[in-house]
């Protein structure tokens, strides 16, 4: 093997590398926002975010309601706002979708639909999907961890859920 054929290997690996490290953190991120998250007990949603972070809801639903934050101090504020102790969720279930990740270097950006499954302590529920832009960098420490930088939401639509199973089924 000549060493440009060695070298295009070592980036195409590199490469393959950092998309499972984004999809290993933003797997992470997606199952700590998930209540009950049990699975993950000791894990830290600010050990996910670079130092400059920005979190931002975008479009005319989230814009407002979230607006930009910055840090993971204020992230986490935020997010936990909505999770266990606080009585917000009884049940909270995120799935990603329609995966697309680009990397370029030390960067990468992923894109996904998310559809969010939410029941509230009021006992109402809903479906929620909106439209996620994540970019990622390698964490300083570890160059095998990818970390976020900047955390786009917007919302595209959300619909009631039933969450007793047995209503609506006939026997």
């Amino acid at each position: 093997m000549t060493d440009s054929i060695i070298e295009a290997l070592q980036a195409r690996l590199r490469a393959l590398e950092a998309h499972n490290a984004v999809r290993h953190t933003i797997a992470r991120y997606m199952a700590l926002c998930d209540v009950p998250a049990r699975a993950l007990e000791g894990e830290s949603l600010a050990a996910l975010f670079t130092d400059d972070a920005v979190w931002e809801g975008v479009g005319p639903q989230y814009a407002h309601k979230f607006g930009k934050l910055e840090g993971p101090g204020p992230i986490v504020g935020m997010l936990q706002r909505y999770l266990p102790p606080t009585p917000h969720f009884t049940i909270n279930v995120h799935f990603l979708s329609s995966e697309h990740i680009v990397v370029d270097g030390d960067h990468a950006r992923g894109r996904w639909i998310m559809l969010q499954a939410s029941g509230y302590t009021d006992a109402e529920a809903q479906l929620i999907s909106a439209r996620l832009v994540v970019d990622f960098v390698p964490s300083p420490h570890d160059d095998s961890v990818w970390l976020i930088r900047r955390f786009t939401t917007e919302r595209l639509f959300d619909a009631p859920w039933n969450l007793n199973p047995a209503v609506g089924v006939s026997t």
